[in-house]
């Protein structure tokens, strides 16, 4: 039996690594080509105005309280979504009453959420969280509502059989089989959940990296601005790269045992 390729594989660490410096080569010759630093800065400025920036604290510091934002964001939302995923998946009289309030909660623009909440909470924390999260919400209860649906009715049967109590048949029958698409809402969650606590912090906070995006945007100083987006970027890669794909390959191992 062949054993599939992971990420971990040293060659596909390696096609990471040339596919990374194949976009910063890129973006130095792009930076060359256009000859004009104020436009679009070349690599080497913008890890000058990192270092500065990380320097004076005000990276950290930044960086610090967009993490934590989106840390209960990102919480918040998988509790809320995959609950809810789960009961409509479960019950599809309630999912057919409550599909509409799914549907509209899922086209709301981000940014009309976001404009309301800080004009009924108030500009300050909880109104931050608060918008993501129910940007996010409806995204995950999607996700886990159909992967609930694509559940093995045998194994369903097997748990009434031996009279398995709610609890240990969520345990054991339902979440298992629902791992590859906590995972998938997961990772997509959280690429989603930076960029709007970005927004949020853009339109009405006085510290992150969005505040940050903002300030730099009003001095037009797109070196500080890549400086601050790159950072950020780079700390959801090592999220992503380190945890969340590794997550995703044991989870999904199954479907390779079973393929064989």
């Amino acid at each position: 039996m062949t054993k599939p390729p992971t990420d971990t594989n040293p060659r596909n660490l390696t096609v990471t690594a040339i596919s990374l410096c194949g976009f910063v080569l890129l973006w130095w010759g792009l930076s060359l080509w256009r000859g004009d630093a104020q436009v679009l800065p070349a690599p080497p400025a913008v890890l000058q105005a990192i270092w500065a920036e990380a320097l004076s604290g005000r990276l950290w510091l930044h960086t610090e309280a967009t993490l934590i934002r989106v840390a209960l964001a990102f919480g918040l939302s998988m509790v809320l979504g995959v609950s809810l995923g789960v009961l409509l998946g479960l019950h599809p009289r309630l999912n057919l009453w409550l599909d509409p309030w799914v549907m509209v909660f899922l086209n709301l623009p981000a940014l009309v959420v976001i404009a309301l909440c800080y004009l009924w909470i108030g500009l300050n924390e909880v109104a931050a969280v608060v918008a993501v999260t129910v940007n996010k919400t409806a995204m995950v209860l999607v996700t886990l509502r159909e992967g609930t649906r694509t559940l093995d009715p045998a194994l369903r049967d097997l748990g009434r059989v031996y009279q398995l109590r709610p609890i240990n048949r969520l345990r054991h029958i339902i979440l298992p089989q629902l791992a590859p698409y906590l995972v998938a809402s997961a990772r997509n969650g959280l690429a989603i959940i930076w960029k709007l606590v970005l927004v949020v912090e853009f339109l009405g906070r006085s510290t992150g990296v969005g505040f940050q995006i903002h300030l730099k945007f009003q001095l037009f100083d797109i070196t500080g601005v890549l400086a601050y987006a790159l950072t950020f970027v780079a700390v959801m890669l090592v999220v992503d790269y380190g945890l969340l794909q590794p997550l995703e390959r044991r989870t999904s191992a199954w479907r390779g045992v079973a393929g064989n």
